[in-house]
Parts: structure tokens; C-alpha cells; sequence
């Protein structure tokens, strides 16, 4: 339980980086992103997931 908190305590400080440093930037990047269809969002999603198992693979 204790990884379990510090991963989501780790995602949340990082998350928040990109706003805190420039709310501008994140604004464009979530414009662009409303902006694909489905089909890359998807793609980028499950590649996105695949990387993180390697990495938790590695890792662990």
C-alpha cells in the first residue's frame, strides 16, 4: 500500500510541473490534444501504458 501512495504521490508532483512552470504551454498542448480523433488518442494511450510496463519491468 505504501508504493501505491508514493507512485500516486509521484504522479501528482509531476503532473503538476507543467502547469506550475508554464500554464501557457499546457494550455496549447490541451488544445492540441482535444483536437485528434480517437483513433490517435487511443494509440497514443496504449503506447503510452506499453511503456510503462517496460519501464516497471526494468525497473523491478
Amino acid at each position: 500500500m505504501q508504493d501505491l501512495l508514493t507512485a500516486l504521490a509521484l504522479l501528482l508532483i509531476i503532473e503538476g510541473i507543467l502547469p506550475f512552470l508554464s500554464p501557457r504551454t499546457l494550455r496549447k498542448a490541451l488544445f492540441s490534444i482535444v483536437q485528434n480523433n480517437d483513433r490517435s488518442l487511443r494509440l497514443t494511450g496504449v503506447a503510452s501504458m506499453v511503456a510503462g510496463l517496460l519501464l516497471l519491468y526494468l525497473v523491478r
